[in-house]
């Protein structure tokens, strides 16, 4: 059936639709009639319109949605409700633009965006689109003209103060209320700057060029932004792996997945009116470096010494584009760390572009030498930044092809030569990659047997396997984890945990066990979520990840960064277990290891000092205000400034070296470490070692994990691991 035929057939949707169409002009007569209806003529916004290609495209997305995606569920008028609210929180997330006057007035059509949805019907969304266009030029002209009348007059001396996360703010009462709140903004943006050293002229130059940036950008809006827009908000109701890439994005998405263009090496996604880090890829040039980090917001690009374009507010391929560049050229970004207290807090990062080459992702091992009790162990650390395959030369029957199970293969073989005691598996920051190799590299520890189950929409359950009988590792393991190990990551570290053939040790991995497949449209693609992981005992690693055996606190923020931090993420379940060897019983020794873990904790220096940070990061983390109030935020800013240069003279003192006199000389090796392009910290951090002394636990605990016991068959529990 084509769709037309289907759009005929459904005449009283249609109706519906028009419905609300109509209804959503009559809110905009209301609002634009309002009192910031007269405002500078000099530009104009052209409100943006849907293309017959758009409405096609929504009409095979809206069908994909209710018949293949994982979850089962309706366009209803629940949806159209959930929908609503998404689509306003994309547009208008920190709730800077919008008045209540407004939300009231477009409530009206929340009920019919479903039924319009499914029929293509998509004037509804680019009306609000347009309405929250318009209100961000009012806002916008609203805080040039205050930097206009001078950054002088505004007053620092009232004891007044700014909400940092209005996310979940109520929506201010009317244009009034916005006008104080803007004025807030643009004080608090000075004050930060002011305490960070800029001069007035500076201060307004900066400011004026972010605003009239993001001005810029608010008049070129096009009808492909407001489509991706309202899509996404549509498609983020199924679940947050669930979305619409343009066409111009589906080229961008194309070209990451082949690795084919040079540029930083990060997954950049759209987060509102910024371009957010998801993740680094390995071996790259930012994970190199070393400052970027995922969650990080960027506001500015600049390349090599010119002067840096704000980018709040573009579109992610055109900020992909100002990224990208020849090899060896330099990008500087200025981004929001991921720990800021607020977004007028930024850093800046000098990354070298280069082309991401495989070599450098690849599997590398080292050998650390325990001294404890008059005894050396020598333990084998296995890094692995990702799960990869050289498909290419697989297909072209290159019997030397890369891929992390041969590489790892290789250099477990080096080390046994090498007569190491046990082998630690670091999958720290691993983001996964190919699952065949997360299913052949378990096949490396355990003779043959299960390694994950697939479930699709139809509850049809695919059983990965191991038929390899062969064991390249028969020794005591340990695999370390982190909030950013997923996908790949997490089927390894729960198959290992099932099978009893070693111990998880960090923190709660990701999250992310759902499988995507990216699906072309008419008009651009949608990746929809299909399947859903689970371990051999039974459990998803959706939502919860694997919980590690032992413990190591992380600084990344849970509450932003995982699974269960995104919205409509699909929950924690479990099917039925299969059967599978267990090699080892844990629960015999795990109370004793958790006890000498917690000891060598409690004196050792550097987890004292990650405690310290930790600690740091959530204060800074839970502020909900900041003061407007110059002397009270001197005072704030002086005890953050002083808290980073004593954390920074601790590790500085644990590694040997001179503590910085005084911040003046932190900021300043700061800026040297940015300059420094090819900056990379090789040294084996603590909780490598910290593997390692578990490790030595188990082989004084219990002498048998020098030689695994023969595995035997076992009836799988199905709960929760």
């Amino acid at each position: 059936m084509t769709i037309a035929e289907n759009s005929m057939q459904r005449p009283s949707l249609t109706s519906l639709t028009r419905k609300a169409g109509a209804v959503t002009a009559l809110a905009l007569g209301l609002l634009v009639s309002g009192a910031y209806a007269k405002i500078d003529d000099s530009a104009r916004y052209e409100p943006v319109a849907p293309t017959i290609d758009q409405a096609r495209a929504n009409i095979l997305i809206a069908r994909q949605l209710q018949f293949t995606h994982f979850r089962n569920l309706g366009i209803s008028d629940e949806l159209s409700g959930d929908v609503f609210d998404a689509y306003l929180n994309y547009l208008d997330s920190q709730r800077i633009y919008l008045t209540q006057e407004d939300i009231d007035a477009l409530s009206r059509v929340k009920k019919h965006l479903g039924s319009a949805l499914k029929t293509g019907q998509l004037q509804p969304g680019f009306d609000i689109y347009n309405l929250v266009q318009q209100r961000v030029i009012e806002r916008l002209k609203f805080a040039l003209g205050l930097i206009d009348n001078g950054i002088e007059q505004l007053d620092f001396t009232a004891d007044d103060r700014i909400r940092v996360d209005r996310s979940e703010a109520p929506w201010e009462a009317n244009q009034a209320a916005l006008d104080e709140l803007w004025t807030k903004r643009i004080k608090n943006a000075v004050l930060a700057q002011r305490l960070n050293g800029a001069d007035d002229d500076a201060i307004e130059e900066t400011l004026r060029r972010r605003y009239e940036g993001q001005l810029k950008r608010a008049y070129q809006a096009r009808s492909e932004d407001a489509f991706q827009a309202y899509m996404n908000a549509f498609t983020g109701m199924w679940d947050p792996h669930t979305s619409y890439f343009s066409p111009r994005t589906s080229e961008n998405f194309n070209i990451n997945m082949s690795l084919s263009l040079e540029g930083i090496g990060a997954v950049l996604q759209s987060d509102n009116e910024y371009t957010k880090v998801v993740r680094l890829v390995p071996g790259g040039p930012a994970s190199k470096q070393g400052q970027l980090q995922p969650a990080d917001r960027i506001v500015s690009v600049a390349q090599g010494d010119e002067k840096p374009v704000n980018v709040i507010g573009w579109r992610l391929d055109e900020v992909v584009d100002l990224i990208r560049g020849p090899r060896n050229s330099t990008v500087t970004l200025e981004v929001i760390p991921a720990n800021a207290s607020d977004e007028t807090i930024t850093r800046t990062i000098a990354i070298k572009r280069d082309e991401v080459k495989l070599e450098e992702q690849s599997a590398s091992k080292d050998v650390i030498e325990l001294d404890r009790n008059g005894e050396t162990y020598r333990i084998g650390v296995i890094n692995i930044p990702t799960f990869y395959a050289d498909f290419q030369a697989m297909q072209a029957g290159d019997p030397n092809y890369k891929s992390t199970t041969r590489d790892v293969r290789k250099l477990i073989e080096e080390l046994k030569a090498s007569g190491v005691d046990g082998v630690v598996m670091d999958l720290r920051n691993n983001g996964g990659g190919a699952l065949h190799e997360a299913n052949d590299l378990v096949g490396l520890f355990i003779d043959e047997g299960p390694t994950v189950q697939i479930r699709n929409a139809n509850n049809d359950v695919q059983v990965l396997e191991d038929e390899d009988p062969s064991v390249v590792y028969d020794g005591p393991l340990v695999v370390l984890v982190n909030r950013m190990s997923a996908s790949a990551s997490e089927i390894f570290a729960g198959a290992i945990q099932d099978y009893g053939r070693g111990l998880v040790v960090g923190s709660q991995t990701f999250g992310k066990g759902t499988v995507q497949a990216v699906r072309p449209l008419n008009h651009g693609q949608l990746k929809i979520t299909q399947s859903k992981f689970y371990r051999v005992s039974g459990g998803s690693t959706q939502h919860k990840g694997v919980i590690p055996d032992i413990e190591i606190p992380s600084r990344i923020d849970k509450t932003r960064i995982g699974e269960d931090a995104l919205d409509h993420a699909l929950p924690w379940d479990q099917i039925e277990a299969v059967p599978h060897a267990r090699y080892f019983d844990f629960t015999g020794v795990i109370d004793e290891l958790r006890n000498r873990h917690e000891e060598r904790f409690a004196t050792n220096p550097e987890f004292k000092l990650l405690q310290k940070e930790i600690e740091f990061l959530n204060r800074q983390r839970q502020m909900d205000y900041v003061s407007l109030n110059v002397d009270e935020r001197k005072n704030q800013h002086n005890q953050i400034e002083q808290t980073r240069l004593t954390i920074a003279n601790a590790r500085r003192e644990l590694k040997g070296e001179e503590p910085f006199e005084d911040l003046e000389a932190l900021e300043d090796w700061q800026d040297q470490q940015a300059a420094d392009l090819d900056n990379t910290d090789e040294e084996l951090d603590f909780v490598i070692q910290e593997g390692g002394h578990i490790m030595a636990d188990l082989l004084e605990l219990d002498q048998r994990m020098a030689s695994i016991l023969m595995p035997t068959q076992f009836a799988a529990k199905t709960e929760a691991p």
